[in-house]
């Protein structure tokens, strides 16, 4: 097992305006993985001990005091597809199979359903509207970006909860930011062709291009209808902290995987 620096939280808070909501991201540490998953790897996805992702989710679920058994695991393929869940679909993705099929964003209106998402470097997006009291937990990366995942996972909470947009309230965790997103001209023109009016968000350096992903995200929620004011940005880049945050590029392609977790309390 990994001697990863123990004195590093387990997670850092993601500010959302309301005690009654527990939204978190994890950092790398205080699990029980080996390199190169130390030690608090979340994905049964990854090459990992699979008994050692179990031990990390336990100790995720004892620090938070959030029962695994509350705990709804998305299944992400860098799609769009939002997912409404409930009570009902408690447990699914850890200790139970899901009933649901591939999803990068999961929304819903009851207390006590904890909302859970994976990340290494991309971009976690936290919603809530305190009026109709629901969330959402967006995976956005970039090719999620290119699909409008947040702005698809607004209109799902707008029509199967009643959400008001300018109620809303959103947060953006941390993730690879423009200083370490490089990308080449493939991935680029794909971007300007989605957002031709968001160039200023896309920087040339020498060969590459450096993309502003919280930029796009953010400007992609207020054309939906959020507040610029309701919109926070941790500004927290995975990548510069890759020794607390897993990290895709940081890892060189070898890393764990983080996680997102929303909840209304």
């Amino acid at each position: 097992m990994s001697s990863r620096n123990e004195s590093a939280p387990m997670w850092v808070s993601i500010p959302m305006r309301d005690n009654r909501i527990k939204a978190i991201f994890t950092t790398r540490c205080g699990g029980v993985s080996s390199p190169p998953f130390d030690t608090l790897n979340l994905s049964f996805q990854r090459a990992d001990n699979r008994e050692h992702v179990m031990e990390n989710y336990h100790r995720l679920s004892q620090g938070l005091e959030i029962p695994m058994e509350r705990m709804v695991l998305s299944r992400q393929v860098h799609g769009s597809t939002v997912t409404v869940v409930d009570k009902s679909h408690c447990g699914m993705g850890l200790i139970r199979h899901s009933s649901y099929g591939d999803t990068d964003s999961l929304v819903t209106c009851e207390r006590g359903v904890a909302l859970v998402t994976f990340y290494a470097d991309c971009t976690p997006v936290y919603l809530y509207d305190p009026v109709s009291c629901a969330i959402g937990l967006v995976h956005s990366g970039w090719r999620s970006t290119l699909r409008h995942i947040s702005a698809k996972a607004v209109q799902k909470m707008k029509e199967a909860f009643g959400c008001r947009p300018e109620n809303m309230i959103a947060a953006l965790g941390p993730h690879i930011r423009q200083c370490c997103f490089e990308v080449g001209e493939d991935v680029y023109r794909q971007f300007a062709e989605v957002f031709p009016d968001m160039r200023d968000c896309m920087v040339a350096r020498k060969d590459k291009w450096h993309i502003d992903l919280s930029r796009i995200i953010t400007r992609t929620l207020v054309r939906e209808g959020l507040a610029w004011s309701n919109i926070n940005d941790v500004d927290r880049c995975t990548v510069c902290e890759k020794e607390l945050f897993f990290s895709h590029r940081g890892g060189k392609g070898n890393s764990g995987t983080g996680a997102a977790l929303l909840m209304i309390n």
